[in-house]
C-alpha cells in the first residue's frame, strides 16, 4: 500500500507537504501543488482517514444514528445526510441504535472514538439533560426531529401541532363534522402534538374529541389496520380519519374497505409523513408533507458550519413547517 511517506520521497518534498496538500491547505505554492498532486495520482495514493483523526482528534466526517435504516422515514434522514455530505468533501458514518436505548450512547461514542464531531442524532430513547451534556461535549452534534429546550439552536424539528391543525382544516373546508384519530404509542412527543393540533383546529368550532374516537397502536401499518378495527367496533359515527402517519393509515384504509366501507366515499383518511407508501395504495393517499430530506441536509449543513464557523450558526432555531398533499383518499361531503 502506498504511502504518504512514499510520496513525499518520489515527489521530494517532506510528509509535512504533502499532508498540506492533501488537506487542501493554502501554505504550498501552485507549482509545488500540482507537482504533489500529479504524483499522489500516478501513485495511487489514498489518504487513512483514520489516521489522520487519530492525529488531530478530528475528521472531516459525518456520523449518522438513527432507529432504523431500513425503515423509509429513517432512509430519507440517512439520504439527506449523505447528499450533503457529499456536497461538503465530508465522508459518512452510519449507524443503527436499532430501537435499544444503551446503544444509542454506545453508537455516539464509537464516531467519536473515530474522531468524528459532526453527529446527526435521531434521538428516541436519550433523555434531554444527557443530549445537552453531548451537546456541550460534540461541537457539531444536531438533534433531528426534536425539541429540546436547552439546545434548541441544536435542534431540527418540524411543527407537528400545526401539521394537526391544518390535516383538521383541510377536512373541515371538505364539510366533515364526525372525526376519528389513530395515534401512535411510541414514547416522544410527535403523537400527542398532532393531536393537539387536531384538538385546538376543531375547538374552535366547539367541536370536542372524546377518548371513543382515539385509536392508537405501534406506527405500522398492521396497527393501524387493529386500531380502525376498534373504531369500528365502537360503533361511532366518523366520516374522516387522521391517522399518525402513512403507514398507519394505509393500514386503516385497508381494515375500512374490508369492513365494506369506501374510501373516500364513506370515510375519507388523511396521513402524516408523505412517504413512497402514500402513492403505492389506492386511493392515493392524502397526507402531510414531513420534509425530512431537507431537514437532514439542512441538519447537516448547520453541523459542518458549527465546528467551520461557529458565529454564524449560534443562537439560531431552526423549525421547519409540514404543508398539505392532497390526493384521493379525502372528498367532500354530500
Amino acid at each position: 500500500m502506498v504511502t504518504i511517506k512514499d510520496v513525499a520521497r518520489v515527489a521530494g518534498v517532506s510528509t509535512s507537504t504533502v499532508s498540506r496538500v492533501v488537506r487542501g491547505q493554502s501554505k504550498v505554492g501552485d507549482q509545488c501543488r500540482a507537482h504533489v498532486q500529479s504524483v499522489i495520482k500516478a501513485l495511487g495514493y489514498r489518504p487513512n482517514i483514520n489516521a489522520r483523526a487519530l492525529v488531530s482528534q478530528k475528521s472531516e466526517m459525518l456520523g449518522i444514528v438513527t432507529p432504523e435504516f431500513s425503515s423509509n422515514f429513517f432512509g430519507n434522514i440517512a439520504s439527506g445526510v449523505a447528499s450533503a455530505a457529499r456536497n461538503a468533501n465530508y465522508k459518512v458514518m452510519m449507524s443503527n441504535s436499532q430501537d435499544i436505548p444503551h446503544t444509542e450512547l454506545e453508537a455516539i461514542a464509537s464516531l467519536r472514538e473515530h474522531g468524528c464531531q459532526n453527529i446527526i442524532l435521531h434521538s428516541k430513547f436519550t433523555d434531554d439533560n444527557t443530549l445537552a451534556q453531548l451537546a456541550a461535549d460534540i461541537p457539531g452534534l444536531i438533534i433531528i426531529n426534536r425539541f429540546v429546550s436547552a439546545i434548541a439552536s441544536r435542534c431540527v424539528w418540524i411543527d407537528n401541532i400545526a401539521g394537526g391543525k391544518m390535516a383538521v382544516e383541510h377536512l373541515l373546508d371538505k364539510g366533515h363534522r364526525q372525526f376519528a384519530f389513530i395515534t401512535s404509542d411510541i414514547q416522544n412527543q410527535d403523537p400527542d402534538d398532532r393531536l393537539n393540533g387536531c384538538r385546538n383546529a376543531l375547538s374552535k368550532l366547539n367541536i370536542s374529541v372524546e377518548p371513543e374516537q382515539i385509536a392508537s397502536g405501534l406506527p405500522e401499518m398492521e396497527d393501524g389496520y387493529r386500531a380502525a378495527e376498534t373504531l369500528l367496533a365502537r360503533d361511532i359515527n366518523f366520516t374522516a380519519v387522521i391517522a399518525y402517519n402513512d403507514a398507519m393509515a394505509v393500514g386503516a384504509m385497508n381494515a375500512l374497505q374490508d369492513a365494506g366501507k369506501k374510501v373516500p366515499e364513506d370515510v375519507s383518511v388523511i396521513g402524516f409523513d408523505n412517504l413512497l407508501i402514500a402513492t403505492a395504495c389506492r386511493p392515493y393517499l392524502t397526507t402531510m408533507n414531513y420534509p425530512i430530506f431537507d431537514m437532514a441536509c439542512y441538519a447537516s449543513r448547520l453541523s459542518i458550519l458549527l465546528t467551520t464557523c461557529k458565529e454564524e450558526a449560534e443562537n439560531k432555531t431552526h423549525l421547519f413547517m409540514p404543508s398539505l398533499v392532497e390526493r384521493d383518499s379525502v372528498c367532500q361531503v354530500k
